[in-house]
């Protein structure tokens, strides 16, 4: 027998069928080591040496691991097919060969890019070693992002307090973000005006054209500058003749693009389907893994690591046939398509994504997979089906239209197409921006040359330009991936980062940055800017791509870097806070003085007319104070334009008056606390409190936003069976409706301050359909099923319990992370959690397992960790 090491139970649960009972497969959760969170991980001084840590849940999973080689013929490691799986494949053999167990036994390695039945097999029959430069790659980028975030965080303590390092590619995407704020904010807006004529044809078919010349000049956009203007020319028109002078209808291609990558699959469901990237990584995730169809379990897509374009022979022909069968003959080319990239690694690149089987349509699976899985499902196939279909055809037609009033001449041109045969686009279409021009997607009427054309209405428009927009996930994406930052499989990772950190947030589908934010990415703009340069950055993923193609030795790459890197590091350790302060002043000033309605001087202070105001660092961050303190108090939070008299500025530990109850004439204030920011009526013990809710931002909290908060929880009505009070409220775990001891999620905060009686009755009474749980009994509301535990024993369910939202398996329950989302628990999350739990005594009376442990009383409150997960950079 021999031991198969997957990351995931699911997978494992799936290739045990396939393989059958001379193997044993088991599962690693992700990755089994880390360097610890503390100073001397990695060592410079000892040759980049580096300490590796294993924590509980990890620790046991290799006992079993290592129990069960002990007894095999042979290990065969067949985690993912790129360079964190292969990490992963090392660390557990590197632990293996620790506890001894291996001894002569053969070790193999096997990659498959899709959870079949055939590419399993064939896997397995084509074993190789494990491929050195590609952990050696890992190990560089794992040491470089462990030195920049342990090197970089004490600085920005002392200097900033409240700040923290966010890493080395996400300070780079950050820096993006806050740049285009910038732009943003230094735009001014420009007037222009439009002019179109509505023309008839001689057949009574109208259609419209735009002004392109006028007296022989050809206009450009912003040659028509004020009304007068605009009116001036409008007259001329409207007394005009006029006559087509020319038609052309010309035929285009259009043909299909590439199947997905990470990247475009993470653009296109971010427009398409409104999902986040690590949203898009999690469902694609679950695709790749396997399903259950109909009894059967199987992968539906590929591998979704991928910078590879193309697709494997046998892939291609099922497209072709699948093509043939669902949309005709005519949509199938005569020669198969075929892609390619300039991928970055030729190690690293994989298949593109794609269905594991064409005939498997998403209407024949639609059935088996939930919302969000079907319609990422319905994407990777469609995507993938068209890149080997026809082109489309579509014919484009420009009628340029003369204008003739007296002496005066202008000209303007019509132009629509008209799609032919529509090809690829039978199955899918490249989504478009929302601003992005129509007028090549209008169809024209039928016009001949030489036509006269009667004149029907004439409209001239005011416009402005407009800043450039504010970076969605999909664009940024895409701006990373043109510049060569980082890596498509770290860029869900690496937006998630600086939203957790609350340097951007997420508004619209655009992320905005905050002012701590922006605070960072000055600093080290100002002191660190060669680190968070865009070419040094890419140089440097160059070389990490070298390193794991086996043209650099990684270590190399590493003293090069840290030898510029400590010394930049050693000469800001010496500069005062005030040679910080002074250089973010100028970096920010449009955020730290932003102009005055009144014109006034925005860099003096508005309270006592002399002092300069200036960025201060108080306990909780940074704020904007005046020169004249103690003698003048004027504060005011960084981002906000303050009232001009000082009274709702921030004082200096950060406290900020927002004004006073009218019923109690007490203060309201906005303060920042150990567990984020949070508003508050009075002082002392018995001072009302209230968090700030989950997407509000404390630059936005103003005196009517903090009233509405400290006003709960209020009273909606009585209910009309018990007659006894709902309420709703804010709560640990977001707001709620409570009725009689029922607690009810509501969606948002902004439900509990409009929710209605009747609405309130509906919520309470699908909770209770869901059964009550807490202190009135029975088992609590279940979330989430997510199947069968591997190892039998019965189903694993995500419920909703008192204390909020836990995974429950027989007696075990094991309470999710803080902030975590019980609909985006995983199979793997939710086995890492209850294994902790086990390993801690957890799980009632009679656990399933035996609980790990000196045979102690388990505690009666443990905290559930994060479960060890496969890292992404």
């Amino acid at each position: 027998m021999d031991v198969v090491v997957v990351e995931s139970p699911a997978k494992a649960k799936t290739i045990n069928k396939y393989l059958g009972r001379n193997y044993k497969v088991l599962a690693s959760f992700g990755h089994v080591r880390d360097l610890p969170a503390k100073d001397g991980s990695v060592r410079p001084d000892d040759d980049f040496s580096m300490s590796w840590s294993v924590d509980t849940a990890s620790g046991k999973r290799l006992a079993d691991i290592a129990k069960a080689v002990k007894d095999a013929d042979g290990l065969i490691l067949a985690t993912d097919p790129d360079r964190e799986g292969e990490a992963i494949s090392w660390h557990v053999l590197e632990v293996l060969k620790q506890k001894r167990v291996l001894k002569d036994k053969p070790v193999s390695r096997v990659v498959f890019n899709a959870i079949t039945k055939n590419s399993v097999l064939d896997a397995m029959a084509n074993p190789r070693q494990i491929d050195v430069p590609l952990v050696d790659a890992y190990l560089a980028r794992r040491a470089l992002d462990y030195l920049v975030g342990f090197t970089l965080s004490p600085v920005l303590w002392r200097k900033l307090p409240g700040a923290r390092s966010a890493g080395r590619v996400q300070s780079v995407a950050l820096r993006l973000v806050c740049e285009r704020e910038s732009e943003i904010e230094r735009f001014i807006r420009e007037e222009y005006w439009q002019i179109a004529a509505i023309l008839g044809t001689p057949r009574k078919e109208s259609f419209e054209a735009r002004l392109t010349a006028y007296e022989g000049k050809k206009l450009q956009k912003l040659d028509i500058k004020n009304k007068d203007q605009a009116d001036g020319i409008k007259a001329m028109l409207e007394g005009a003749t006029f006559r087509a002078l020319s038609v052309e209808a010309k035929p285009t291609k259009r043909n299909p693009a590439p199947p997905f990558t990470t990247s475009t699959l993470q653009q296109a469901a971010s427009s398409r389907l409104g999902f986040s990237a690590n949203r898009t990584m999690q469902v694609a995730q679950k695709l790749y893994e396997g399903m259950d169809i109909g009894g059967e379990t199987a992968g539906l897509i590929t591998y979704m690591r991928t910078d590879g374009v193309q697709m494997a022979p046998e892939a291609i022909s099922a497209a072709r046939a699948a093509i043939g069968k669902e949309f005709g003959d005519k949509y199938l080319p005569e020669k198969p398509r075929y892609y390619s990239a300039k991928a970055k690694n030729a190690q690293e690149a994989h298949e593109a994504i794609r269905p594991t089987d064409f005939f498997r349509t998403p209407a024949s699976v639609r059935q088996y997979l939930d919302a969000d899985q079907f319609r990422l499902y319905d994407l990777v196939w469609k995507r993938a089906i068209a890149s080997q279909m026809n082109a489309a055809e579509i014919e484009r037609t420009t009628a340029e239209i003369e204008a003739v009033n007296g002496p005066r001449n202008a000209a303007l041109r019509a132009v629509g197409s008209v799609i032919r045969f529509d090809g690829f686009i039978a199955a899918y279409t490249d989504h478009r921006d929302e601003d992005s021009e129509d007028e090549e997607n209008r169809r024209l009427p039928e016009i001949r040359s030489g036509e006269q054309m009667a004149r029907e209405t004439i409209n001239a428009t005011q416009h402005t330009t407009e800043p450039p927009p504010r970076y969605s996930e999909a664009s940024l994406i895409k701006k990373l991936e043109e510049l060569g930052i980082g890596r498509p499989s770290t860029y869900a990772a690496t937006l998630k980062t600086l939203e957790d950190r609350e340097y951007v947030t997420i508004d619209k589908r655009r992320l905005i940055p905050q002012a701590k934010g922006r605070l960072v990415t000055a600093f080290l703009e100002s002191f660190f800017e060669k680190y968070v340069e865009y070419d040094f950055t890419a140089s440097l993923e160059e070389k990490l791509d070298e390193i794991s193609d086996g043209k650099l030795a990684w270590k190399d790459v590493l003293r090069d870097f840290w030898k510029d890197f400590s010394t930049s590091v050693d000469d800001i350790k010496e500069l005062r806070v005030t040679d910080v302060l002074d250089a973010l002043n100028e970096e920010l000033a449009p955020l730290v003085f932003p102009v005055r309605e009144d014109g006034s001087n925005p860099r003096i202070c508005p309270k006592c007319g002399s002092g300069n105001l200036s960025l201060k660092l108080g306990k909780y961050g940074a704020f904007v104070g005046c020169s004249n303190y103690p003698e003048c108090g004027y504060t005011r939070q960084l981002g906000e334009n303050g009232n001009g008299n000082g009274e709702n500025g921030a004082a200096d530990d950060g406290t900020r008056v927002l004004g006073k109850d009218p019923y109690t004439a007490e203060e309201i204030t906005l303060r920042s606390g150990r567990f984020g920011p949070y508003v508050q009526r009075g002082d002392g013990k018995e001072a009302k409190r209230s968090s700030l809710p989950k997407g509000w931002s404390a630059s936005t909290i103003d005196h009517e936003k903090a009233l509405a908060l400290l006003s709960l929880p209020r009273d909606v009505g009585k209910h009309p069976e018990s007659g006894k009070m709902i309420s709703a409220g804010l709560g640990r775990y977001g707001p709620f409706v409570l009725h009689d001891g029922t607690y009810a999620n509501l969606d948002s905060i902004e439900d509990v301050f409009s929710i209605g009686l009747n609405r309130a009755v509906t919520v309470i009474a699908e909770k209770q359909s869901k059964g009550k749980g807490g202190r009135n009994g029975g088992t609590p509301a279940a979330l989430k099923e997510l199947g069968d535990h591997p190892d039998g024993g019965g189903k694993i369910v995500v419920r909703d319990g008192k204390y909020g939202p836990y995974v429950n398996f027989g007696k075990v329950n094991a309470t999710l992370p803080k902030g975590k989302d019980p609909q985006t628990v995983t199979m793997d999350e939710a086995l890492a959690l209850i294994a902790e739990k086990e390993a801690k005594g957890g799980g009632g009376k009679k656990p399933f397992r035996k609980a790990a442990g000196n045979g102690k009383p388990a505690a009666k409150k443990t905290t559930a960790k994060k479960p060890a997960s496969k890292k992404k950079e």
